[in-house]
């Protein structure tokens, strides 16, 4: 009998994804912004700076002081859990796992050239054991998308920053810090994918996101009032709406909970989740190369519908404003011209 069996039995089958590419869930968005990000001006002297002060066991040292590594007698809940995500993503090596002591229910992939995982105590406590395979499975998503690195590099210059990393003071990291943040929330999206694939529970990914959202128990919320809350933060709101909208989550690496259970319902509902399960997805190998091109393409579509939506609102608002101006001036019933 397996760790996995002895500690996290299955409450179903779930299917294995032998050589899984993870092109099969990355969004298109989040490599678009990633292939943007990296033509910034200046962008590859800080990523290499900070490479070079840190070293891979620095990064280490700084994420990890706190923490207490997972294993078969520590945690062996979430040491079951993890054996069984890397065994359904097929992934090795397995990436080392930490449990760290916060009270913020989130959890993190860190790392240069060997990417680590940390999960706050947090959520460990908030998530039952569906929910867990979700979360570690967003994780392992992020390590087998190599998004470790950028990841790294963007929470220590929010961390430390100038004041405290003053080798990159002659570098404007104003807009490379809103570019990383910007690629991390579509990242976000993409790794919200490989939870899914990973638990294989799409009502369990989207209690998580209810519970991240609220930080209660399941029994005190409704998961059917969560998602039309989703829908109608996503479609409500006028043109003000949709700026306050962008400007929200500008200094934020996470999209909001409920914009990530909708988008990630989507996603499942558009038949590219049931797809991967029967074992239709891109595999690992010489074929797995990056495609930009495909992805700005794909990508613009993406954010050409959001600006569509957008631009459509705006219109809404301004013939309302113009019609109520006549009336008005007019009087009722006076028509625009």
């Amino acid at each position: 009998m397996t760790d996995s069996e002895q500690t996290m039995p299955s409450r179903r089958p779930r299917t294995v994804l032998t050589q899984i590419s993870s092109r099969a869930w990355e969004h298109a968005a989040d490599r678009a912004a990633l292939s943007a990000l990296r033509t910034i001006p200046g962008f590859d002297e800080v990523v290499r700076k900070v490479y070079g002060f840190f070293g891979e066991r620095g990064v280490r040292l700084l994420f990890q002081a706190n923490a207490v590594r997972v294993g078969p007698t520590q945690f062996p809940r979430v040491h079951g859990a993890f054996t069984d995500v890397c065994g359904i993503m097929d992934w090795e090596p397995r990436p080392s796992l930490y449990v760290s002591q916060t009270p913020m229910v989130n959890a993190g992939a860190f790392g240069m050239d060997h990417p680590f995982i940390v999960l706050n105590s947090g959520a460990l406590a908030l998530l039952d054991d569906e929910e867990l395979h979700t979360i570690l499975g967003h994780e392992l998503g992020h390590v087998m998308s190599g998004h470790a690195l950028y990841r790294t590099i963007l929470v220590i210059l929010l961390e430390f920053g100038l004041r405290n990393l003053p080798f990159l003071a002659g570098i404007a990291l104003l807009p490379i810090q809103l570019a990383l943040l910007e690629w991390y929330r579509k990242s976000e999206l993409s790794s919200d994918r490989a939870g899914l694939l990973a638990g294989q529970d799409p009502v369990a990914s989207m209690r998580m996101f209810m519970k991240l959202a609220g930080g209660g128990k399941v029994e005190e919320m409704d998961l059917d009032a969560f998602m039309a809350q989703a829908r109608e933060y996503e479609e409500g709101g006028d043109a003000v709406d949709t700026i306050y909208k962008v400007i929200n989550t500008l200094g934020y690496t996470h999209p909001f909970n409920t914009l990530r259970a909708a988008e990630l319902q989507r996603w499942a509902g558009g038949g590219e989740y049931d797809r991967i399960l029967r074992g239709d997805y891109p595999r690992r190998g010489a074929g797995d190369q990056d495609r930009p091109l495909d992805d700005i393409t794909a990508a613009g579509k993406y954010y050409a519908q959001q600006a569509k939506e957008a631009v459509d609102t705006v219109a809404d608002v301004a013939r309302k404003a113009r019609d109520a101006f006549v009336d008005a001036i007019k009087g009722p019933g006076a028509k625009a011209p």
